[in-house]
């Protein structure tokens, strides 16, 4: 069956977005309850208050919620259950500049944006009539809106399920994942109080043309993963008057950048598809004032995705580029020193430098081993006591100040590299086929789009992992257990600030699809979705898979 859902999904959406909801502000909590209204208004949901719940985040920072809504399905006893998933959170507006209080309105901002003058594609699709503007309705307002509106469908119409379907409203996607890490929670009550079983999930988060000549739409069958390698680089510090007389740690992570940034043989591979390439996210020394002696300390990190490495893996190709760039910043320092020795008649006598990199569970073992006891007490209470002081502390920052402050124990205080994780780990999610629950769920997603291809005017086409940061990356996992102790072994904030939740995604552990909005330029200014595709095309292939999942 095809859905007349176009009217009812715009609205919906047009209503979200209408509600800023930017991470870690309060309109995270307004857009929940923006969505918790839609619910309570269901008939099915005053019958049945129990499977409709606003469930506020746990170990966060801030208060704002998740809105988790069931409905059971009447046709059989199944205990299948179906999830379905999206984040409401968006990023920031400040790009929007003068126009920004009207970047969560999309009736003025395509007139808006067209004054601007942005360009010949952005004023096309505006003249189109075909897409609807606003921050976070591509990325994923409207993705939530179709859920919404299949939980309205199903509550009306529960006896064309045998099973039941969750919808998850998350928040807090943009950031550390706090709505998705809080529901698992719930999922795991629930699994064991009306006895589900979990066999897949349906995310709706947004995809976007490969190049400007790709008409396709796509829905892709797992997920990325992502790591975020971080540096810590000691130097040497001097005066300016005696430049050659220290070591630039700035120089070292200006090098590591160059090694890192967009180097395709950092990409991962698999099933015929490619990662892009690391790419720096921070860069900076820990001087605070100005004056004219060089950085002591200065730290990067990098965004980095994988199909099949594991953190072991990811650690051993940063920790090469490491030991490359500490050996060419010695070798130019160098040969720039002999040349300038020429030039200015001063004697020349090789630099002392030594490469020296670490990771940290290497850095930690080699303080513990000279320390003992009294360094692994104090580190752990230095974490726990700064978390407990600074719960807000953004993860990246407390992640590099613990490791500061085991650098005092350094005995040895020669330059040095430490490599640490420092964000939330983003597991990847491969599917192969190969288990029942995947063939299941990627049958019925293909007769889904075969079905509705006929009410689409471009080729809906699949691919095997998601290429964005999503939260499905905690409905399962494809690294085992054990190879995520290199990830715990080398993450500073593990324990104190940061624990990720293996047991609890363990309980979920479903296979994992794809089928979102589809428009340009998400987290630009010019942010929109293709209005046919999103709100009937997009529904239609999601309510049709779990027809076939639960029929």
């Amino acid at each position: 069956m095809y859905l007349s859902c176009y009217d009812e999904v715009k609205k919906i959406t047009e209503d979200l977005i209408r509600v800023p909801s930017i991470v870690k502000t309060s309109g995270e909590k307004e857009c929940a309850k923006k969505i918790m209204e839609f619910y309570d208004e269901l008939s099915y949901f005053k019958d049945n208050p129990e499977y409709l719940l606003m469930q506020q985040t746990e170990n966060d920072e801030i208060e704002r919620y998740n809105v988790i809504a069931m409905v059971r399905g009447t046709k059989g006893e199944s205990r299948r259950t179906l999830l379905l998933m999206g984040h409401f959170d968006t990023v920031g507006v400040d790009d929007f500049g003068s126009i920004k209080e009207h970047a969560f309105n999309p009736d003025i901002l395509p007139e808006l944006l067209k004054k601007l003058n942005l360009s010949d594609d952005v004023n096309k699709d505006i003249d189109s009539g075909e897409y609807m503007f606003g921050r976070g309705g591509l990325d994923m307002k409207a993705g939530v809106a179709s859920h919404m509106y299949l939980i309205k469908y199903f509550s009306e119409h529960p006896e064309e399920l045998d099973g039941n379907i969750i919808a998850m409203a998350q928040c807090d996607e943009e950031d550390n994942s706090h709505g998705a890490i809080s529901c698992l929670k719930i999922l795991k009550e629930w699994k064991e109080k009306y006895n589900l079983e979990y066999i897949s999930a349906i995310n709706a988060d947004y995809s976007t043309p490969y190049h400007e000549k790709d008409e396709n739409r796509y829905v892709y069958y797992g997920t990325i993963g992502k790591m975020l390698p971080s540096f810590y680089v000691t130097g040497k510090e001097t005066h300016v008057g005696q430049a050659f007389g220290g070591l630039d740690p700035n120089l070292i992570v200006a090098e590591i950048t160059r090694l890192m940034d967009l180097n395709p043989d950092l990409c991962d591979e698999a099933g015929g598809e490619v990662t892009i390439p690391p790419i720096s996210l921070k860069q900076s020394d820990f001087k605070d004032i100005y004056t004219v002696q060089t950085a002591i300390s200065a730290y990067s990190y990098y965004n980095f995705f994988v199909h099949r490495m594991s953190p072991e893996d990811v650690m051993n190709k940063v920790k090469g580029k490491a030991v490359e760039a500490f050996d060419n910043v010695i070798e130019y320092l160098n040969h720039s020193y002999k040349r300038f020795c020429e030039i200015g008649g001063h004697v020349y006598t090789e630099l002392p430098w030594e490469t020296r990199v670490y990771t940290w569970d290497e850095f930690y073992n080699e303080l513990a081993t000279i320390h003992g006891d009294r360094f692994k007490i104090y580190i752990h209470n230095f974490a726990k006591e700064l978390n407990e002081k600074n719960p807000a502390m953004d993860l990246r920052k407390f992640s590099v100040t613990v490791v500061e402050e085991a650098w005092k124990w350094a005995v040895d205080k020669s330059p040095a590299i430490i490599i640490y994780f420092s964000s939330t780990f983003c597991a990847r999610i491969e599917m192969l086929g190969e288990s029942l629950r995947e063939k299941a769920l990627m049958s019925s997603v293909e007769e889904s789009i075969k079905f509705v291809q006929d009410y689409s005017d471009k080729p809906i086409v699949t691919k095997m992992f998601y290429p964005f940061i999503s939260d499905m990356s905690f409905m399962g996992m494809s690294d085992s257990r054990e190879s995520l102790k290199v990830l715990e072994n080398n993450m500073p904030a593990w324990g104190s600030k940061y624990n990720h939740p293996i047991d609890e995604i363990l309980e979920v552990d479903v296979p994992v699809v794809n089928i979102g909005t589809y428009g340009k330029d998400g987290h630009k200014i010019t942010e929109r979705l293709h209005m046919r595709y999103t709100f009937e095309n997009m529904t239609n292939i999601t309510y049709n898979t779990i027809k076939r999942l639960l029929d």
